[in-house]
């Protein structure tokens, strides 16, 4: 379900203009999340997807990848194609 990417390749894809994508509630994101992510709850990314760059990957992840897997489909059925399920924040609080 989630594509395991290093911490390495995650700074990488950000750096070069990649989008982190927190699909967590906003009470979850306020409580903590990763740097340079951005908060589109999962129930809004229908709304939403006009903010996203289908030009650049879409790097999605929640607290247990289910979510982010949710997110995935959906985007890929509009047509992006570099999309990747990063699965919890926990595993990657240390990238």
């Amino acid at each position: 379900m989630a594509y395991e990417l290093k911490c390495n390749e995650l700074r990488e894809l950000v750096e070069n203009g990649g989008q982190l994508i927190d699909v967590r509630s906003n009470l979850e994101y306020s409580c903590g999340a990763l740097k340079n992510a951005v908060n589109i709850p999962v129930e809004t990314i229908p709304h939403n997807t006009d903010t996203i760059d289908k030009s650049k990957p879409v790097m999605l992840y929640c607290v247990s990848g289910m979510r982010a897997n949710v997110v995935k489909q959906f985007l890929e059925s509009l047509g992006f194609n570099y999309v990747y399920n990063l699965g919890g924040i926990s595993k990657l609080a240390h990238c």
